[in-house]
């Protein structure tokens, strides 16, 4: 889950309101003391938090709801969209204007900026663009080897130099082939950020370079002392956005948050796993809407978009809505999700889900049980494939044999295909969130039921 802690102190201030019975002053404050609470608990700057809570404390005592809004519904709206604008309101995307693009990283020791380039080299290439990297590390052990090891994986060419002790060097030895490429990542020295000769050699860098992006990796566990680092980072090169890494599990995060309001550079990219493909551009009211577990379709629909065929997911979806998908449509739909990444993250973006409190076994399917599911279904009926209700204790001992595949695995499918039929019922009688939907008018992200 991203940011877990900050997401679950978040979801049940506002289940608070969602219990409470009137929407007074008091009701009011104790929000505001939560919320306080929870975003200090994170690391956010004590300052911002204070900004943020007064401006929600204001518009929730002064403001009168929109109609067809109830007053706790206004309250969640006026959290909602305060928490976004505190984030930066829009989605920054970057957009490649020009040949070769540069975007050069800057960070701490152990922010991640070497992985992250792997990472940006991975989603620039699935995109079209020709890609390269650009080893600029001289200074730390075996950064060479790392940032070459990447690139494999990204499967990217790299210029580096393993001898060298000069980035800037470095620079001009491969400049004359980089124009054969849409897109440049370079990853510079880890540094701390008053450390003076590490200082001069990114602005030197800067100066020489003149990077189309320059982007700060800021890890989520940094702390409040990212604001000073940011600072000295900002001043040194101009930040034009962030990289905030580390952003799935328990990291606290507010520091990273911080640093963006300090830079005024808005987060453009945050990681949320440790492999290449773990990327996503950041979008603050889709990020806000999974903190409060309202979902975040953008994130989910672009993740699909590279796993599944849209005409695909589109009978997949009608069929799986209406509770007539078979065993062979539930294993393609687990097959596309597996694709998309871990399905408890994806979970976190489906508006609705975060609250059904769905089974941890449904969530974890691994890619060899899978595989299982497949040999089994190849000694299932036609009959039985279009029906799995139909298939009793006896044939499931005949599909075993005939397959190979353990009994327990073949009750364990079985088991899959109700749960996912249960839980097809479960977001039916959630009619709740249509309802609210229609009372907001679009309002807040679908999804968020109270």
């Amino acid at each position: 889950m991203v940011l877990e802690k900050l997401s679950i102190s978040l979801r049940n201030t506002l289940q608070k309101i969602a219990k409470s019975i009137f929407v007074d002053e008091k009701l009011i404050n104790e929000l505001v003391k939560d919320l306080q609470r929870a975003l200090l608990q994170a690391d956010v700057n004590v300052q911002l938090v204070f900004e943020l809570t007064k401006k929600i404390k204001e518009r929730a005592l002064k403001e009168k709801e929109a109609s067809g809004l109830t007053k706790k519904e206004h309250l969640i709206n006026i959290v909602y969209e305060e928490l976004v604008g505190f984030l930066g309101e829009e989605q920054y995307k970057i957009e490649i204007k020009e040949k070769p693009f540069k975007i050069m990283l800057v960070g701490l020791f152990g922010s991640g900026k070497t992985t992250t380039a792997g990472k940006l080299a991975k989603y620039f290439t699935k995109r079209g663009y020709k890609t390269a990297l650009v080893g600029l590390d001289v200074h730390r052990p075996a950064a060479m080897d790392q940032i070459e090891q990447i690139a494999s994986q990204a499967k990217v060419p790299v210029y580096l130099d393993k001898e060298e002790k000069d980035a800037l060097t470095i620079w001009g030895y491969n400049q004359d082939k980089f124009d054969q490429y849409d897109v440049l990542i370079i990853d510079t020295a880890g540094r701390d950020a008053l450390s003076d000769d590490l200082i001069n050699e990114i602005e030197n860098l800067n100066k020489h370079i003149k990077p189309n992006e320059n982007l700060l990796v800021i890890s989520a566990d940094i702390g409040q002392s990212a604001q000073k680092q940011a600072e000295q980072f900002h001043k040194s090169c101009g930040i034009t956005g962030v990289v905030a890494t580390k952003m799935d599990g328990t990291a606290r995060a507010g520091g990273a948050l911080s640093a963006c309001a300090v830079t005024k550079a808005p987060i453009k990219f945050i990681g949320v796993g440790e492999k290449l493909e773990d990327l996503e551009q950041f979008n603050p009211k889709g990020f806000v809407g999974r903190l409060l577990g309202m979902g975040d379709l953008e994130a989910l629909l672009e993740k699909a978009r590279d796993a599944i065929k849209e005409e695909d997911a589109e009978d997949l979806g009608k069929k799986f809505l209406k509770g007539e998908f078979n065993l062979i449509d539930l294993y393609e739909q687990m097959a596309a999700m597996k694709k998309m990444g871990s399905l408890s993250k994806l979970v976190e973006m489906v508006p609705g889900f975060s609250q059904l409190k769905l089974p941890k076994e449904m969530l974890d399917v691994q890619e060899g049980k899978l595989e299982k599911w497949r040999y089994a279904m190849n000694s299932f009926t036609k009959e039985e494939l279009e029906d799995p209700d139909l298939v009793d204790r006896d044939r499931i001992e005949r599909i075993s044999k005939g397959s190979g595949v353990p009994v327990s695995e073949i009750r364990g499918l079985l088991k899959q295909y109700k749960q996912s039929k249960k839980l097809i019922k479960m977001m039916k009688g959630k009619g709740n969130i249509n309802q609210m939907m229609k009372k907001l008018g679009g309002k807040l992200p679908k999804g968020f039921g109270m």
